[in-house]
């Protein structure tokens, strides 16, 4: 399956639709699919490695002929080397289109700032070069106060505004999708809505390593990740840990509790203990819900520990800190959840009583897995910030988008 992306310019010019693009682009290179980005500016060294450039100088807005052919259209006049244009760049994007299999234009084919080149695909679309075309909009220029006044309902204007065969229209919100409705003439789900994403590599600011735990911990798509940064013994009471996991996920709730330290793997007691967890574990039916970060290394059957900078990177993805424990000389982790802005829930270990006093939720050590459960919940749930937090994080990143919208609009549709 190629793919090519098409836009007047690409990164690292800055600019919304260029900024999806590359995130697009970074989706498409994980995946191991081919992808060319095609664009009139931008550079091949702002794209993911493996994500073809190909550079058309007269698909740039900016491009000197271009610029003074927007001129004269913007006044509701053709100028006379508009048809030339159109030949010159119908004739460059010919033999680079006809090996894809689909073609993502962004803005082009409802945006006024080329229009040879929106009537260039045009042509090329119905010819067949261009065997199925994605209209990703992002803008429209007939339904936008700012730059109505510059199309007219003649040609070519009138492309902006009309519907073409074997394309897939898509765009980035209700509102703009009610606005190509109007604009079309077609019914709203007629076009597709796929939303923009965030990086959350890039905006929680984690390292690589701890972004592919993270991955491989599955902590996206959790409705709660609570987390442990505290060692495998018996003092942190982990065997209760399981079973408020157990009870999280009875109540219809896709828990994860991450414990973020090892067992001592030259202590054949701990190692010992270690094993009498796994087992409980899988007594309890938890083996998803509850991980070890000792056992979910990049080389399965490893034991894996992390540095403290990767345990940062844990903080900055979880819900809550969870510290069940029997005992704590003081309780470091309650300070680095304050500081990070966790949720504390946890038994009365000194650093909750002397330092969080009321900020924490402290309950005692033998208190019922399933009260408890219902309490974190109630506790997180009832907090908008959480509610937007996870369903971010299960939906609206990058990769879940690519997941869900973007790889099946492009597999199901018939070669």
């Amino acid at each position: 399956m190629k793919t090519a992306v098409l836009h007047y310019s690409a990164p690292p010019v800055i600019g919304g639709v260029e900024a999806v693009i590359r995130a697009h682009a970074v989706q498409f290179a994980a995946a191991g699919l081919p992808l060319a980005v095609i664009a009139g500016r931008g550079e091949a060294a702002a794209l993911p490695e493996g994500v073809d450039f190909i550079h058309v100088p007269e698909m740039d807005t900016l491009h000197p002929e271009i610029a003074a052919a927007a001129a004269v259209l913007n006044t509701g006049q053709v100028p006379d080397n508009f048809e030339y244009l159109l030949d010159n760049l119908t004739a460059q994007l010919r033999p680079l289109l006809v090996g894809f299999d689909h073609l993502i234009v962004h803005n082009v084919l409802t945006k006024h700032f080329n229009l040879p080149l929106t009537a260039a695909l045009f042509r090329l679309m119905e010819d067949g070069t261009v065997k199925h075309c994605v209209a990703w909009c992002h803008d429209l220029t007939w339904s936008s106060p700012n730059s109505r006044d510059k199309v007219f309902p003649a040609y070519p204007w009138n492309l902006l505004k009309t519907a073409l065969p074997n394309t897939t229209y898509v765009t980035i919100s209700r509102q703009r999708q009610l606005e190509m409705a109007e604009t079309f003439g077609f019914p709203p789900e007629k076009a597709r809505i796929i939303y923009n994403g965030v990086d959350p590599q890039a905006l929680l600011g984690l390292t690589g390593e701890g972004l592919a735990l993270i991955d491989r911990l599955d902590l996206w798509r959790a409705d709660l990740v609570l987390l442990m940064p505290v060692r495998v013994t018996q003092a942190k009471n982990i065997e209760y840990a399981m079973r408020v996991a157990a009870a999280l996920k009875k109540l219809d709730c896709r828990p994860k509790l991450v414990l973020t330290g090892p067992p001592d793997p030259h202590e054949p007691a701990s190692m010992a203990y270690f094993e009498s967890l796994l087992a409980l574990r899988e007594r309890l039916g938890v083996e998803n819900e509850f991980r070890f970060v000792y056992e979910s290394g990049p080389q399965p059957g490893m034991g894996h520990t992390i540095a403290l900078s990767v345990v940062y990177d844990l903080y900055r993805v979880a819900d809550a800190l969870f510290m069940p424990s029997h005992r704590e000389g003081f309780g470091m982790p309650v300070l680095e959840a304050g500081l990070a802005g966790l949720p504390v829930i946890c038994t009365d270990v000194p650093a909750a009583r002397d330092l969080a006093r009321n900020e924490a939720f402290i309950f005692a050590h033998n208190i019922d897995p399933d009260w408890l459960a219902r309490q974190i919940l109630k506790r997180v749930h009832e907090t908008p910030e959480h509610r937007l937090r996870a369903r971010t994080r299960q939906n609206y990143t990058w990769k879940a988008i690519f997941e869900r919208d973007i790889l099946p609009l492009l597999e199901d549709y018939p070669s």
